[in-house]
C-alpha cells in the first residue's frame, strides 16, 4: 500500500467522531464498533487490554458522567501501509474533579473502505512530584 494522502482530514475526523461518541455516556458503548474484536490494542493509564470486549469493559466502567474536553492539537502521520497515525494533546474534566492534561494515541489501519482503531494509548498528565 501507499501513504493516504488524506491522513490530515482522517485524523481529524476520527478524533471528533471518537471523542463525540466517548463523552457521551449513552453512546459510549457504540465505541466498540471502532476496535477489532482480537487485533486492537489499548494501553489506559499504564493498564494492557487487547480486543474490543475487553477494551469495552474497561471503557465502560469508568464512572464518571460528565466530561468537559479541549482539544489542543491533533498531530497525523500517514503509515505506509495506508493507516494513519494520530496524536491528541489536550485537557480534560471529569465530573467535579480538577482539570487535568492528557495525551492520547490512536494507531488507524485500513478494513476495506474505512477504517479501525488497532492501538489506542491513553495518559493521563499526572505528575508525581514526590
Amino acid at each position: 500500500m501507499t501513504l493516504n494522502p488524506a491522513y490530515e482530514a482522517i485524523g481529524k475526523g476520527f478524533v471528533q467522531q471518537y471523542y463525540a461518541i466517548f463523552d457521551d455516556p449513552a453512546q459510549r458503548p457504540n465505541l466498540i464498533n471502532m476496535y477489532n474484536t482480537e487485533t486492537s490494542f489499548m494501553t489506559f493509564e499504564g493498564q494492557q487490554i487487547q480486543g474490543a470486549v475487553k477494551i469495552m469493559e474497561k471503557l465502560t466502567s469508568l464512572s464518571f458522567q460528565k466530561i468537559n474536553r479541549i482539544i489542543t492539537a491533533v498531530d497525523s502521520q500517514p503509515m505506509f501501509d495506508g493507516g494513519v497515525l494520530i496524536n491528541v494533546l489536550g485537557r480534560l474534566q471529569c465530573d467535579d474533579d480538577p482539570p487535568h492534561a492528557y495525551s492520547q494515541v490512536f494507531v488507524l489501519k485500513p478494513l476495506g473502505n474505512s477504517f479501525f482503531c488497532q492501538h489506542d494509548i491513553f495518559r493521563l498528565g499526572i505528575h508525581d512530584t514526590a
